[in-house]
């Protein structure tokens, strides 16, 4: 059982798992900063610094009685709140960090596609003109014999 477990651990797919895995989370570093430190701030000078962390709703009262200025304020007092500002900011930040992170891909993609158009693999027939295979060395049509010379066309 271990010299099998050696096997699955050593074998290429499996390092090649947790490498993606570490540049992944590498990646998503990257990400995040780029969402938190350049998109956000002028998304946020555009929508006049719209932050909805302290938007919750009031379920039941602490002590002292409320009104509460901010969710924090409610908790220490012991009221029990639904916090649906940090639900909607989490949202917000998921959406913005998939926007950048579909574009970021979409771009590496492009850079990687080879402008080169794949090889042919038919060919037309010197003899009746029908599309073969570029290695057949005899027309499945006409059944002419293809010398060197037609298979180089």
């Amino acid at each position: 059982m271990l010299q099998e477990f050696k096997e699955f651990a050593i074998k290429g797919n499996v390092i090649d798992m947790a490498v993606g895995i570490i540049i992944g989370a590498s990646f998503t570093t990257i990400v995040t900063s780029l969402v938190e430190d350049i998109i956000m701030p002028p998304l946020g000078l555009i929508t006049g610094g719209a932050d909805f962390a302290d938007k919750f709703i009031l379920l039941s009262e602490g002590t002292p009685v409320g009104p509460y200025e901010t969710i924090a304020a409610a908790k220490n007092a012991g009221a029990v709140v639904v916090g649906y500002g940090n639900f909607l900011n989490s949202i917000v930040s998921f959406l913005m960090v998939a926007v950048v992170l579909f574009f970021m891909v979409r771009w590496m993609n492009r850079l990687r596609r080879s402008d080169t158009p794949a090889a042919p693999t038919t060919k037309s027939c010197d003899f009746c003109k029908s599309s073969i295979d570029v290695a057949a060395t005899k027309c499945a049509y006409c059944t002419a014999d293809l010398t060197a010379t037609q298979l180089d066309d």
